[in-house]
């Protein structure tokens, strides 16, 4: 962890939104609960959910290291999740196209995120930096409010490339303007997505870890938290 003072000058927050603003479990669950009963699949058990996120988290993983395509992912997750469970496959594509709208239907905030974010909108420029689907962000941030709260979003799908790439970054620094490397940091759940990233464009990294899971990749970010709100005391005391 670096020290606080490496905070001194941050002018800019790029903010993740699933499992960082925003609860994604939470959502996970409505979404797949509302898409089993609609195409009457009988009940999604926790032990079932489990296996899918894990199947889901893979894919995402192959997305972000160029592997597999967007559209690789949202229907090849559902294959061999329904394929595993003995579900039938033939409405993978339906299934995923409810899924996407329904994942905006409710959102949960992680910490008070709206809070905070209310909180910092005087002190800095805060952005979403997001790999979901244009559908399902579209749809949380306006029901969410931060699409008005923030000052501004970029969603993988419509920037054409997807987090950990610099392209992604380089992308953003277009629309935003230019910044120093220490006054822009990247704050996020996923070491391989937002704080391999943040790495990758050079600037600096907050890694969200609210289950308190071990670092056990070669990325190493630059500050941590366990409460969204935590972030406040490395922005606070340094100014």
């Amino acid at each position: 962890m670096k020290p606080r003072e490496d905070f001194s000058l941050i002018k800019v927050i790029l903010w993740d939104i699933d499992g960082t603003l925003l609860n994604f479990k939470m959502s996970e669950r409505y979404a797949i609960d509302y898409c089993f009963n609609k195409f009457h699949m009988g009940t999604c058990t926790d032990e079932m959910l489990q296996r899918y996120s894990v199947i889901n988290r893979g894919y995402w993983e192959r997305l972000e290291t160029g592997e597999l395509t967007r559209e690789q992912v949202m229907l090849g997750r559902f294959h061999e999740f329904f394929e595993s469970e003995g579900l039938p496959t033939d409405q993978v594509k339906v299934f995923n196209d409810e899924y996407q709208i329904r994942l905006g239907d409710k959102v949960f905030f992680c910490d008070h995120g709206d809070e905070l974010v209310k909180q910092l909108k005087a002190t800095v420029k805060q952005y979403a930096v997001t790999n979901g689907t244009t559908v399902a962000q579209e749809r949380k941030l306006r029901f969410s409010g931060l699409d008005q709260l923030l000052d501004g979003v970029f969603i993988s799908e419509q920037v054409g490339v997807d987090k950990p790439q610099k392209a992604f970054f380089d992308a953003v620094w277009n629309e935003i303007g230019s910044y120093a490397p220490d006054e822009v940091v990247i704050v996020g759940d996923s070491l391989t997505s937002d704080i391999r990233g943040g790495k990758n464009a050079g600037i600096l990294t907050c890694w969200y870890k609210p289950e308190h899971l071990p670092n056990k990749s070669e990325v190493t970010p630059d500050c941590t938290i366990d409460n969204l709100q935590d972030i406040l005391s490395y922005l606070d005391e340094s100014r």
